[in-house]
């Protein structure tokens, strides 16, 4: 899919962006499980707030101090993908998911742990489901992060827009979206390609880097 111009009007200005209010469904239903990436489809533990000073467990970078989308990952047995250094494992190991910076650190962390243990669950910030804004423009673009846990979807129930002219935390992005209506609109807006969850590869998330 071909990237297309941003129009926005004013340039510089914070462009707020309110969640649609749509006909058409907002989940993306019978969507395939990433391999090895979500576990099973039953109970999937509740996602939770990221709080200050909680650093990304891939990059390390402290979380809410950045901008765009962050992401977490539950693992039956944490302690098997996270250091456990200043935090209790008393009596069975560590007991909080996996928390990140950004969607690209999220994919990262899963992909590379893979061999190890997969996630029972993996959440992304949901743009269709927060009043997020566009800050700034062209290469300085950036969207606002959203670390409330309301504010996360499971990331096979997202529409992702790859790469658009939109940053996060990390650069250059995969934000996500409930609402395909949104996803669309978003991409038409700032370009980039739409994917489902189950098209994201570990070498797209590679180039992104």
């Amino acid at each position: 899919m071909d990237n297309h111009d941003d129009d926005s009007e004013s340039q510089g200005q914070f462009t707020a962006v309110t969640r649609r209010t749509v006909v058409a469904g907002t989940a993306l239903a019978g969507l395939a499980s990433l391999a090895g990436c979500l576990g099973d489809d039953d109970e999937r533990p509740e996602p939770i707030t990221i709080e200050s000073g909680r650093a990304c467990d891939n990059c390390t970078m402290e979380i809410v101090d950045y901008p765009g989308p962050v992401g977490l990952a539950f693992y039956d047995e944490p302690a098997t993908v996270l250091e456990s250094e200043g935090e209790s494992d008393d009596a069975g190991g560590l007991d909080r998911p996996a928390q990140f910076c950004s969607s690209l650190c999220t994919y990262t962390f899963v992909f590379q742990n893979e061999e190890d243990a997969s996630p029972a669950a993996t959440y992304l910030t949901d743009y269709s489901s927060v009043e997020y804004e566009v800050r700034g423009d062209g290469e300085d673009a950036e969207i606002t992060s959203h670390v409330e846990a309301d504010a996360f979807a499971l990331a096979d129930e997202c529409r992702l827009v790859v790469d658009s002219d939109v940053n996060g935390a990390m650069g250059r992005s995969i934000i996500g979206f409930t609402d395909v209506d949104d996803a669309t609109a978003f991409e038409a807006e700032y370009g980039g390609d739409l994917y489902d969850h189950d098209e994201i590869e570990a070498e797209l998330v590679m180039s992104l880097m």
